[in-house]
């Protein structure tokens, strides 16, 4: 059977479409008896209004869009987590899609967005040029999760993300380690924070701060770790690894299993998000931990402010990460603390 239409209710109720129509928008135009014998006929037919097709009678959107950067991550269902609570709280529903952590397809994928009207736009670490999230803003309000920017019009939801990779140093620094690489996250959002982090940290310590150019990724892991077991000899391999997030980690761990190493007995690893994959019994990564839904919370409350109060000026929240130790860190064989 087709869905029942607005058409359906008025013939059910007997009255006009323009009155069902009305009662929908929940106006104090329509009379009880009528408003009682329209919503009466709806729930018979089994009928509730598309969220765009009220917004577009309303000129009032009660949509919000959301554009995920890359599917596969947890991280990002953890935040879209906190977004839809937050949403659904505030009469709000969400519209979703993807950019693929292609700065073109993101452009493509804000568009659609933009396409149906929404109140606002929340981007969650996007890698696409700062001038088209600009150009956005005439359109609607944007939050930005997971990435910064100087512009008033856009607020934003981050972690510390420099004080997360300090937490993973410390807690290295502390079980005895010294050569400790990072896996940088590239031009990934949030990657440029991690790696000033680490490296502010290693000098604090009075150490080297080795950097591996990758990707937040599990196949740049892998790889990034492959160029460093051809280009440190035994005696001076790093016996640590800063990974740009969790996905990353695991193809880290991936690989130094495949090459014969015992994590964390030959090498530690350190995470960084706190996703659901860090947790799983098997893997038990340590990690840095991002509170994650609630940056989605807050993302949404920041664009209602925009939406309903009208708020200008531009909200900047950062968010402490704390350290989740697990089973992949321990202190290097046969060096002293």
């Amino acid at each position: 059977m087709s869905r029942p239409t607005m058409e359906d209710v008025a013939a059910r109720a007997g009255v006009s479409r323009a009155l069902v129509s009305l009662v929908m928008r929940n106006s104090p135009k329509v009379s009880p008896q009528r408003r009682e014998a329209v919503l009466k006929a709806a729930e018979e037919l089994g009928y509730s209004p598309h969220a765009m097709a009220r917004s577009l009678a309303s000129r009032t959107s009660t949509v919000l869009g959301v554009m995920v950067s890359d599917l596969r991550n947890a991280f990002f269902a953890d935040v879209v987590e906190g977004l839809d609570a937050a949403a659904q709280a505030a009469g709000f529903e969400l519209i979703l899609n993807t950019g693929g952590r292609s700065p073109a397809r993101e452009r493509s994928a804000l568009r659609s967005l933009l396409s149906f009207r929404p109140a606002g736009v929340i981007l969650l670490s996007p890698v696409m040029p700062a001038f088209a999230i600009e150009d956005a803003v005439k359109q609607c309000p944007v939050v930005m999760v997971s990435r910064t920017t100087r512009a008033p019009e856009i607020d934003t939801v981050n972690d510390d993300g420099e004080a997360g990779a300090a937490l993973a140093v410390d807690h290295l620094v502390a079980l005895g380690h010294r050569r400790i690489v990072h896996l940088d996250g590239g031009g990934a959002a949030g990657a440029a924070a991690r790696r000033r982090g680490f490296r502010s940290a290693m000098l604090k310590h009075g150490l080297p701060p080795l950097i591996i150019r990758s990707e937040h990724t599990d196949s740049a892991g892998e790889k990034a770790m492959q160029q460093m077991l051809n280009e440190y000899m035994l005696a001076q391999r790093p016996t640590a690894v800063v990974a740009g997030n969790d996905f990353n980690a695991v193809g880290a761990i991936s690989r130094l299993e495949e090459a014969g190493l015992r994590v964390p007995e030959d090498i530690s690893v350190v995470g960084y998000d706190n996703t659901s994959l860090a947790a799983l019994r098997h893997l038990s990564l340590t990690t840095v931990d991002q509170p994650r839904t609630e940056m989605g919370r807050l993302a949404v409350e920041a664009l209602l402010e925009r939406v309903r109060d009208g708020r200008e000026e531009p909200v900047r929240h950062l968010l402490h990460p704390s350290l989740v130790v697990r089973s992949t860190t321990a202190s290097p064989v046969g060096e002293a603390l």
